[in-house]
């Protein structure tokens, strides 16, 4: 690795789930020379999903270059997709970037930018299909890579896409090394974290959850396209 520091930025914002942001920042600051940045519209403390607030370190408009940009997802996509300051800084970031990556939901601030036009990507699995309306590919997988843009799936994938990029960087040793040191070992008591796997009845409580959800990700997704978001 060079001397130089390796810029991470992890992009922030109210209603953001937190494992998308925390579950990836335990892997990749362990990279040699990591430089992370975690980046919001201001320094007030961004309220997460489950309750815990994070601090921010720089705004958007403070922030230096990056070296890699990975936007989280979470419910509070559906402003941030459609928040011009937040997206004028994605692709100011994204011409000089190395990497441009996103984890769960996140693809779609992303996809909002411009960024995943003609790109293969992924995202959680309930939002899949909506990609193509981005101009995206969508792709069925843990993660996906098209070029320098890297897009992990739902939530816990963020970790895997995170190993991914860490073995890239620094190699597969050093990735195993992390790897034993977080223990990362997944062998979940119960075994139903893909559509393909779960009963019908759990994916239809699981539906049913999401029906709201999806219709007011729909309608931010439309303000998108239509280009008044």
């Amino acid at each position: 690795m060079s001397d130089t520091p390796f810029r991470i930025g992890f992009i922030l914002f109210d209603n953001v789930t937190q494992l998308d942001f925390t579950g990836p920042l335990q892997v990749l600051c362990r990279l040699p020379g990591a430089e992370i940045h975690v980046v919001a519209k201001t320094l007030d403390a961004v309220q997460t999903d489950s309750a815990p607030f994070i601090l921010p370190s720089v705004t958007l408009a403070d922030c230096p270059y990056l070296d890699l940009i990975c936007v989280p997802g979470g419910f509070g996509v559906d402003d941030a997709m459609r928040d011009e300051e937040v997206i004028s800084f994605l692709k100011r970031q994204a011409v000089q970037a190395k990497y441009i990556t996103s984890v769960c939901t996140g693809a779609f601030i992303l996809g909002a930018a411009g960024l995943l036009k003609g790109k293969r990507a992924t995202t959680h699995w309930r939002y899949h299909d909506a990609l193509a309306q981005l101009g995206a590919e969508p792709v069925k997988a843990r993660v996906v890579r098209d070029g320098n843009v890297f897009t992990g799936g739902g939530v816990t994938a963020g970790i895997d896409f995170a190993f991914t990029i860490l073995k890239e960087l620094a190699g597969e040793d050093l990735a195993k090394a992390v790897q034993l040191g977080l223990e990362y070992d997944p062998l979940p008591p119960v075994d139903a974290g893909s559509p393909d796997k779960a009963s019908d009845a759990i994916k239809a409580a699981v539906e049913s959850r999401f029906k709201p959800r999806m219709e007011a990700f729909q309608n931010a997704l439309d303000e998108v396209l239509a280009g008044t978001g």
